[in-house]
């Protein structure tokens, strides 16, 4: 398999769970302004849109949406334990979760991201994502991960959402629990090899 990236994008999420699974692939950065992959190819032949992730699959089929790839993957490798089983309460709550930092959490933030919104429009964004942090701090509680003593797909996405923090203006010390989770998070020795590949440590 091939995954399309741009470091520290939100296509880090089915990089670490690549890691954590063991799998066997490839990587291929992504300039996001040019839309050209490191080796010349015109990346909207891959994903129209030319966003990133984009994973490749063995038969050549392209599977797009970080939270569809995560759960293909996770589901490739039960024994990880990286998604409960399909049918359970628990993915549902995985897909809860999934849901959640992908609407509320990984837009909020992407709005920051945008040199053309004017900064009235970053404040309202920020106060939106206050809102939105402190209600995934509360979700948390006090256990290790988001689904309880088990690291899941979601932590990989809600530990990359969470990281952008620092490159918009919005300090995680103001919720101490989501700054220990990322701590805990980034101490996985899949995660570190994933920040390392991206060239992010």
């Amino acid at each position: 398999m091939k995954l399309y990236y741009s470091p520290g994008a939100c296509s880090l999420s089915p990089h670490i769970v690549l890691r954590e699974g063991g799998f066997d692939f490839q990587l291929e950065r992504v300039d996001l302004k040019t839309r050209q992959t490191e080796h010349g190819r015109d990346y909207r032949t891959v994903h129209p849109l030319g966003c990133v992730p984009a994973l490749e699959l063995d038969d050549g089929q392209v599977l797009t949406e970080g939270p569809a790839i995560v759960q293909y993957l996770a589901d490739r490798v039960p024994d990880t334990q990286l998604a409960p089983a399909p049918g359970t309460l628990a993915r549902y709550r995985l897909l809860e979760w999934l849901n959640f930092i992908s609407t509320e959490l990984h837009k909020g933030f992407g709005g920051l991201f945008n040199p053309a919104f004017p900064e009235q429009a970053k404040t309202i964004f920020r106060t939106l994502l206050q809102a939105r942090l402190d209600e995934a701090q509360r979700r948390l509680g006090n256990q290790p991960y988001v689904l309880g003593e088990t690291f899941t797909v979601a932590d990989a996405y809600l530990f990359t959402v969470l990281g952008w923090g620092k490159y918009v203006g919005v300090d995680l010390a103001a919720w101490p629990g989501l700054a220990a989770y990322c701590g805990r998070v980034a101490a996985r020795p899949a995660v570190q090899a994933a920040l390392a590949a991206e060239g992010l440590r």
